[in-house]
């Protein structure tokens, strides 16, 4: 029997990004009944708890107790920043949420910002979503036309206003105080933790950073309970989860599943194995920055968050990348080091000149001019990296690809030894070999930045029409469109 989704359904309801098809369908009665019937913020709140629900933007943290985490009794606005800045690599999940039932992340929104006391909601999405960013602007305008949104809710005294922010196409952007920095109007470089965002977030007050599914999940667990929602999943990983399914398999696509589902039969039946009859050869199961698995560990894990940690990876954003025997994983790893290696912030040492040397040496594997003992030397400066830089990036280079370098020595041995490809017998960066090169790993030409007459940069707004408040602090504040 075919998956089927029941929590996010509305994906597959022609029309429901029009409030009309969504409230036709039972949208926005849950945000209603909330108010109307006067449920506490602290209910919600314990509701989302005992369902288990946790991020799914790769962390997988609680969300209730996340929203706990936020003082109560403070004169400090706060603020609720949804992240759909998705950019890893591999996943696709939370576009389908904005660009197809974007009514059920604005409701979802609501909801959580009623629960902590957020008056004030941003949705930070990535700049080339460009469809996904006009349907949750619509969708906006709608709800806040219908009243839903705005001044004194349905006369419950609540206020809440929402806008939108698109990014510049920072993948650092993703992590959730690179975010807030972004937001404020600098440049987007994750911050030391603590203090977490929830004591001192977007320009230094409580602010809680959701994913796009993880929000969009909340109007159904209010309205079916928390019961309900835990009746899938397993004890530790309650309620369903999107996969984004790509590369070498029959039927790609974004799933909803239970976790807990044996990854076997999801691999096999519901996505009809690997393309073209064709064997399977490695999986990166949640997104390009984890650990790359063999089949033999991949099919013997089930989907949720304990099971494939135990199994070797780690389940992330869930993006998953099916790679079949024709995959080169040295021309794999290349890619991956390239995007890293480009994404990096440069904030931290080990990621800044780590990526770069990564990049490099698996570069001039690919080339036919490794330096002797290059494969070493990959292991240590990876391992240097790893556990070191304030944010994860650092470690997202290094997971996939030596995991990689780890389950399939040969193919790097012989790419190595040989100067091409063992499965496709080509030098795949031939044309980027380099003479005379000298016999250290270092940078390039440093980046040839466009003159500063070329463009201009207005400085004058931060974030989108930011109301002013009055900061405790003013060194940290900065005056918005005033």
């Amino acid at each position: 029997m075919a998956l089927e989704k029941h929590v996010f359904g509305g994906i597959d309801i022609p029309g429901n990004t029009d409030i009309k098809v969504y409230e036709e369908h039972g949208g926005y009665k849950n945000w209603k009944n909330v108010l109307q019937n006067k449920m506490q913020p602290e209910e919600v709140i314990e509701v989302v708890k005992a369902s288990g629900l946790r991020g799914r933007g790769g962390a997988g943290f609680p969300t209730g107790l996340k929203w706990s985490f936020v003082p109560k009794g403070t004169d400090k606005p706060k603020f609720l920043l949804c992240n759909a800045d998705e950019s890893e690599p591999g996943t696709f999940k939370d576009r389908e949420i904005l660009e197809k039932d974007p009514h059920q992340l604005i409701e979802g929104m609501a909801i959580a910002a009623y629960a902590f006391g957020a008056q004030t909601a941003y949705v930070y999405l990535r700049g080339e979503f460009v469809k996904g960013w006009k349907m949750v602007e619509a969708a906006i305008a709608q709800a806040r036309e219908a009243g839903y949104l705005g001044e004194n809710i349905f006369g419950s005294g609540f206020n809440l206003e929402m806008y939108t922010h698109r990014g510049a196409g920072a993948y650092i952007c993703g992590e959730e105080t690179a975010l807030i920095e972004s937001l404020e109007g600098k440049r987007g470089m994750p911050r030391i933790k603590p203090p977490f965002p929830a004591v001192e977030g977007f320009y230094r007050n409580p602010t809680v950073v959701n994913n796009v599914e993880t929000l969009a999940a909340v109007p159904k667990i209010i309205e079916n309970g928390a019961e309900w929602y835990r009746q899938w999943g397993t004890e530790k990983s309650p309620g369903t989860k999107l996969w984004s399914v790509c590369g070498h398999v029959e039927r790609p696509g974004v799933y909803e599943v239970p976790l807990g589902y044996p990854m076997k039969k999801f691999f096999e039946e519901d996505l009809g194995g690997c393309w073209k009859g064709r064997k399977l050869k490695a999986v990166i199961p949640g997104g390009s920055s984890v650990f790359t698995m063999t089949p033999d560990e991949f099919l013997a894990c089930d989907m949720d968050y304990e099971s494939i940690v135990e199994h070797g990876s780690m389940l992330g954003s869930g993006g998953m990348i099916i790679m079949d025997e024709t995959t080169c994983m040295v021309e794999m790893a290349q890619v991956i080091a390239t995007f890293y290696h480009h994404e990096s912030c440069g904030q931290c040492t080990p990621c800044r000149e780590g990526t770069g040397w990564v990049h490099k040496m698996i570069t001039d594997i690919e080339a036919g001019q490794p330096q002797p003992g290059v494969k070493d030397l990959l292991f240590d400066v990876m391992d240097e990296m790893f556990g070191t830089t304030i944010c994860p990036l650092s470690d997202s280079i290094v997971m996939p690809i030596k995991s990689m370098m780890e389950k399939f020595p040969e193919e790097f041995d012989y790419y190595i030894r040989e100067g091409k490809s063992m499965i496709t017998g080509k030098t795949r960066m031939a044309h980027k070999r380099i003479d005379d090169k000298p016999n250290v790993y270092r940078r390039g030409e440093p980046f040839n930045y466009p003159k500063a007459e070329n463009f201009t940069t207005s400085f004058d707004t931060v974030a989108h029409e930011t109301p002013e408040h009055e900061m405790p602090d003013l060194r940290y504040f900065r005056k918005v469109n005033g």
